[in-house]
């Protein structure tokens, strides 16, 4: 073959890639080949490029400009060992050689993830399996990929998954050992709380037993001695016993509330730091919530109001633990959203106080409903208790709520948990229930049903409107069994 005919192609270019990959490294970061061949080249040319070029995978077929194929180094040898196949081939135009040779391309944009890259090319049938891949890179610009480089590649990033698993888990059980450590101090504290107030609880009867004796007692000697002594009569009136005799049941039912009230907080304290065994016992959903509600004292403001509608729910058979954590989650969520409401509802009654008008804003208030629903589920009636929990807060905004929605997929919550989304898994995959959220944005002038149009079909009808026109609602679902 005469040299000068070598000269008509242009000779291949390996184009760099990037050394680094990373988990969403694409096609166009490896390193691939530039090399084009017009139909009208003699299989001979292309033939010798070949054998100056040994790592070439193949030659992108053009006409005229125009892509129309891929001729691999495998299939032109394959062709060449044929008999008479280099007096045949060789001395033909490549159109000639690639009517015989055509076979399947596998064309992927430059974009494509190395990882959907490979999982296309392992589908391929087995005589593909090593052929090269054709990247387009921009219109009527085709590359070639070498499968072994695209394989490298893709265990390469595989390894880099494993490795970003590995770290995740580590610094999971890490976080796990940490959240189990605080819950183990904070289970002790309470335990150290709870002795001290029983103790007191427990003698606050004899106490008070003993203190109406004494009153007896000090009444009777009153009524049968007459007139006192002066030291007597100076004495009581310097202790005020009239103001005291009044005042001493008052300070027991005092001292009684309060250690009451301290005995529920750490009783609240233990069952939110309880870990659940492996199998569900049941509970009463109304006491988990008093407990959150009771451990939320201190954000929960006077300016925010709590409105329980309880209905009648037998116990449910749940992971109390992880219930404790879904209420807490969303009571957060709906105080997050009222504090400032109530912050600027204060600061206006201030000012209209002085200029003798009313409020505008409307009062903070969350609502908690518990109720028992019966739906048909495949002609069989199934029962379920609703827990929903409302807010007339401003509401989240359109992209907010898709946001929330978005992380609620498997994907999302794998790349980053958030407190909903980790609260939607406890739902929904360990207790077979539902968890729905909706939300209307007070403050969306420029499209006001964003937000009702993305969450509307996530609620059941028997959620009204009505009850909704502001803030953000969230609806559980428990199966009752």
């Amino acid at each position: 073959m005469p040299s000068e005919s070598y000269q008509r192609l242009l000779p291949p270019t390996l184009l760099e890639g990037v050394q680094a990959l990373h988990l969403e490294a694409t096609l166009q970061e490896l390193q691939c080949y530039s090399f084009q061949v017009d139909l009208t080249c003699l299989g001979a040319e292309l033939a010798q490029v070949f054998e100056r070029h040994p790592l070439l995978p193949g030659a992108v077929l053009v006409e005229q400009g125009q892509f129309v194929g891929m001729l691999s180094r495998r299939r032109l040898l394959e062709h060449l060992i044929r008999p008479h196949g280099t007096e045949f081939f060789l001395k033909e135009s490549l159109q000639v050689l690639y009517s015989y040779a055509r076979s399947d391309l596998l064309v992927l944009a430059g974009t494509t993830p190395i990882v959907v890259a490979a999982q296309q090319a392992l589908r391929r049938s087995p005589e593909l399996q090593g052929e090269p891949i054709v990247v387009q890179v921009a219109p009527q610009t085709y590359h070639l990929l070498d499968i072994h480089t695209l394989n490298i590649a893709y265990w390469q990033i595989r390894g880099i998954e494993t490795q970003v698993r590995y770290e995740r888990t580590q610094a999971q059980l890490i976080q796990t050992d940490k959240m189990a450590s605080l819950g183990r101090l904070v289970d002790g504290i309470a335990h150290e709380i709870l002795d001290p107030v029983s103790f007191i609880w427990g003698n606050l009867s004899h106490v008070s037993a003993y203190s109406d004796s004494l009153l007896q007692l000090l009444g009777a000697y009153e009524a049968h001695s007459g007139s006192l002594p002066h030291e007597l009569a100076r004495l009581r009136e310097e202790l005020e016993i009239d103001y005291l005799q009044q005042d001493l049941p008052c300070t027991i039912d005092s001292i009684r509330t309060g250690a009451e009230r301290l005995s529920k907080l750490a009783s609240s304290l233990q069952n939110f730091c309880h870990i659940d065994e492996v199998y569900p016992k049941p509970a009463n959903l109304h006491e988990l919530i008093d407990g959150i509600l009771l451990l939320l004292k201190s954000r929960l403001t006077s300016e925010i109001r709590v409105v329980k509608h309880y209905g009648h729910l037998p116990p449910v058979l749940c992971f109390a633990g992880q219930l404790h954590q879904v209420f807490m989650n969303i009571l957060s969520h709906a105080v997050d959203a009222l504090i400032d409401q109530a912050v600027s509802r204060q600061l206006e009654q201030d000012f209209n106080a002085r200029q003798h008008l009313m409020s505008s804003i409307a009062e903070p208030t969350i609502v908690i409903t518990t109720e028992i629903r019966t739906t048909i589920v495949g002609g069989k009636p199934s029962r379920w208790v609703a827990i929903c929990i409302a807010d007339n807060g401003p509401g989240l905004a359109s992209e907010d709520l898709a946001r929330i929605l978005e992380s609620f997929s498997v994907k999302k919550r794998a790349e980053k948990e958030t407190s909903l989304a980790v609260s939607y898994q406890i739902i929904t995959a360990k207790h077979g229930g539902e968890f729905k959220l909706r939300s209307h944005h007070a403050a969306s002038e420029t499209s006001p049903k964003a937000t009702d149009i993305l969450s509307r079909s996530l609620l059941s009808d028997a959620l009204t409107e009505q009850d909704f026109a502001t803030g953000t609602e969230f609806a559980l679902l428990l199966p009752l069994v």
